[in-house]
């Protein structure tokens, strides 16, 4: 069972790029846009985490503040925020656990092998917690301007 929108999101503690770890509770006041992606420094992960960062000035005059998150290691992240110079924080969530609570963590299929991975998808949780937007199966091109969108209305 995944959260759906309308739903309070409960809150969640993991450990994050800026070093110890972020909740949820930490933004209350504030428009979180939670987005979640495969895999650090992949191509379509690289473009999604650049879209966010070059719209980043204006999420951020809107009041939102933008979180990644990846099953990938907090040293994996570093490398990948150093690199594409990216402005806000990622989190680590090696063991599925929010993951699981948004119901991305899902059986995918590449190449004719079957694996366990995050489906690209993308949250926008506002001030008092209530999920108000969901893109599940996320195309990157054109996402992050559709994300804006919703954060401006």
């Amino acid at each position: 069972m995944s959260i759906t929108v309308g739903d309070k999101v409960p809150d969640f503690t993991i450990p994050a790029s800026t070093g110890g770890n972020i909740s949820l509770s930490d933004y209350r006041g504030r428009k979180v846009l939670l987005y979640f992606y495969p895999k650090d420094s992949t191509s379509a992960c690289t473009q999604e985490a650049c879209d966010f960062r070059d719209a980043h000035d204006t999420i951020a005059a809107n009041g939102a503040v933008v979180l990644g998150i990846s099953a990938d290691p907090l040293s994996s992240h570093s490398k990948f925020i150093a690199k594409n110079s990216l402005p806000f924080p990622l989190l680590s969530d090696e063991e599925h656990v929010v993951s699981d609570l948004f119901g991305v963590w899902q059986l995918k299929k590449l190449y004719g092998k079957e694996f366990m991975g995050i489906v690209r998808s993308t949250f926008l949780i506002d001030e008092e917690g209530i999920l108000r937007a969901e893109w599940r199966k996320v195309r990157v091109k054109g996402h992050v301007e559709t994300a804006l969108e919703q954060i401006v209305k």
